[in-house]
């Protein structure tokens, strides 16, 4: 476990718990302007591709940020970083509210997601005041904060947005969530402590380019990485065409399209909050990796042959809990593997593939759907998932092993610095 550097302030026992909390507030203000955007860009008559641009502007600037974020924190410090980029996302949906047209609306975007890839900071802080052994089921109940304030956000949006006034009637809704920003940060500055002082040694660790080679070569690092963009591909490729797909096959409209991705949120969110982290601390991190992988796989390929919308509603909720089964474990197993003065970092170049499947998913899902058959993205989601089950358990044999939890921490949801056990 990373250990606080001396002079940083010790983190309470809250100090994770008030985190996730801010990040629903944020997550919050992002929820209510996700579901707006392809409206807000019709405001401005984009065409069908620049609609698409805005999408993936934010994950190319995620992509960006996410690196550059982790390692600014290992510098500095998780506290500043993450006060900074809410800053910086705050000033960007300010600026979405009086962009005059759809480039500078794509250029603030680009900047918006920047400042949002600071997923890493998190995870960061995460494990800087976690014990190894419960840091899966903290990075669950980051992923169900994420997951919560995605699905309560689009109905704030939906009531104060008029898309009847053009681009006038998405400045609210922006205003919103500009303002649950600052408040995100405000609550950071009084409410959170940091977690480690400033890296003396930083300036005798790799480049950033030396770094992102030793994370790529590493045994643990480089393949979960790679399990990182594959699974991501393989999720955001079939959400992108999930609207055209159910469509073609059943006929289904925005409401219906709605109502599933309620429930998916729901799922997700639940076996975040209250399962992912039991899972993980009674079987270990590495099988229940591998185990959501292939709920995901199953529930990827059953989809072509999906009688009716309830069953396609039921695998979607099953490939979503496969996802948040899955997923708090990389970060967790990364955080233990990383050298520890680097783990911001590391987990940024992580999250940077993830972004990065974000932009190229999509399209090749879109391909597929076009080219190949309406099925297409579901099959070419399985064939990109089978290898991502070796990943995830060659990565797990080769992990560091978990030491055994100190006899008063058993049983107990606490959270201490190991400069602070025995």
């Amino acid at each position: 476990m990373s250990k606080t550097a001396p002079g940083a302030a010790t983190p309470s026992a809250m100090a994770a718990p008030s985190l996730i909390a801010v990040i629903f507030i944020n997550m919050l203000g992002f929820g209510i302007i996700v579901p707006l955007l392809p409206f807000y860009a019709k405001s401005f008559d984009a065409p069908a591709w620049q609609i698409a641009l805005i999408f993936s502007a934010y994950s190319a600037g995620a992509f960006f940020g996410e690196p550059f974020w982790g390692r600014l924190s290992d510098r500095y410090g998780r506290k500043p970083i993450l006060i900074s980029t809410i800053l910086g996302n705050c000033l960007c949906y300010l600026a979405l509210a009086f962009a005059p047209n759809v480039w500078v609306a794509l250029a603030v975007r680009f900047l918006g997601g920047l400042a949002s890839g600071n997923g890493s900071v998190i995870q960061g802080y995460i494990a800087d005041v976690t014990p190894p052994e419960k840091r899966t089921r903290r990075m669950s109940h980051m992923g169900a904060a994420w997951n919560i304030g995605l699905i309560v956000g689009p109905s704030v949006g939906g009531i104060f947005a008029h898309p009847e006034a053009g681009p006038l009637g998405f400045r609210l809704p922006l205003l919103i969530a500009s303002g649950l920003a600052a408040a995100s940060a405000l609550s950071i500055l009084v409410f959170i402590r940091e977690s480690r002082a400033r890296e003396e040694v930083f300036e005798h660790q790799p480049s950033r380019w030396s770094a992102i080679g030793e994370a790529v070569r590493h045994p643990v690092v480089g393949r979960l990485m790679l399990l990182t963009f594959m699974v991501g591909f393989a999720f955001t490729g079939v959400e992108s065409i999930f609207g055209l797909w159910t469509q073609a096959r059943f006929d289904w409209g925005p409401r219906e399209i709605g109502v599933c991705f309620a429930f998916v949120g729901i799922c997700a969110a639940t076996t975040q909050m209250f399962i992912t982290g039991r899972l993980s601390e009674r079987y270990g991190e590495g099988p229940m990796l591998a185990v959501g992988m292939v709920v995901t796989l199953l529930s990827a390929l059953a989809h072509p042959f999906a009688p009716n919308g309830a069953v396609v509603i039921a695998l979607m909720c099953a490939m979503a809990i496969g996802q948040s089964v899955a997923f708090p474990n990389v970060a967790a197993i990364i955080s233990r593997s990383a050298d520890p003065s680097r783990t911001g970092q590391i987990l940024g170049l992580n999250n940077a593939m993830g972004a990065l499947a974000r932009v190229i998913g999509p399209l090749c899902a879109g391909l597929a759907f076009a080219g190949i058959s309406i099925n297409g993205p579901f099959f070419l989601a399985a064939f990109i998932l089978a290898p991502a089950i070796w990943l995830a358990l060659s990565a797990s044999r080769r992990a560091p092993p978990l030491a055994p939890a100190a006899p008063e921490a058993q049983g107990e949801d606490v959270m201490k610095t190991e400069a602070e056990r025995p």
